[in-house]
């Protein structure tokens, strides 16, 4: 009979205590931008055909180089609501992955037990930015999300801290 000691008792499934996905928020969908780019294109072309008929031609290639102006500006604006934000907790592992729009990846990883909640906090506006600090080490988080949004996540992800660090109960009878 051989024992084997690298495991230290039977290995219990993580149970995740809480878990969130955070994403910019836009408020113009891809349908939306296409009618107001639409509006926007008509306007200046009428425009400009006014300005072309008085003869001051310039203003004509002038207000292409607006609409073209603020085509670049939405789309840009539209590649960086692709950048995510997830936040776990485990017993065991606090986790934060964020996903910039263009695909990086980085990640911080802590044992809830280390971590503790820092918010900055404006007298008239309210919650401002988060932090998960563990060990000297500061993140910022949520910074996606407006003053009310942060104060809803803060109860959600410190209510959760506090169950992780309570720890994980065991059913024995089962």
């Amino acid at each position: 009979m051989t024992l084997d000691h690298t495991q230290a008792g039977p290995k219990l499934p993580e149970q995740t205590l809480f878990s969130a996905l955070l994403t910019p928020h836009r408020s113009l969908s891809q349908t939306g931008f296409v009618v107001m780019m639409t509006i926007v294109a008509m306007g200046s072309f009428v425009a400009g055909m006014i300005f072309l008929m008085m003869g001051a031609w310039p203003v004509f290639g002038f207000l292409g180089l607006d609409v073209l102006a603020i085509y670049w500006a939405f789309r840009i604006n539209f590649r960086r609501a692709q950048a995510t934000e997830e936040i776990s907790i485990t017993h065991y592992e606090l986790r934060v992955r964020r996903t910039s729009h263009r695909g990086h990846i980085v990640e911080w990883v802590s044992n809830p037990l280390w971590v503790h909640l820092d918010q900055k906090i404006h007298e008239e506006y309210g919650i401002e930015r988060l932090y998960l600090v563990s060990r000297g080490r500061r993140i910022s988080i949520a910074s996606f999300l407006g003053p009310d949004e942060k104060l809803s996540f803060v109860k959600a992800l410190s209510a959760a801290l506090q169950l992780a660090k309570r720890g994980p109960t065991y059913n024995l009878a089962t």
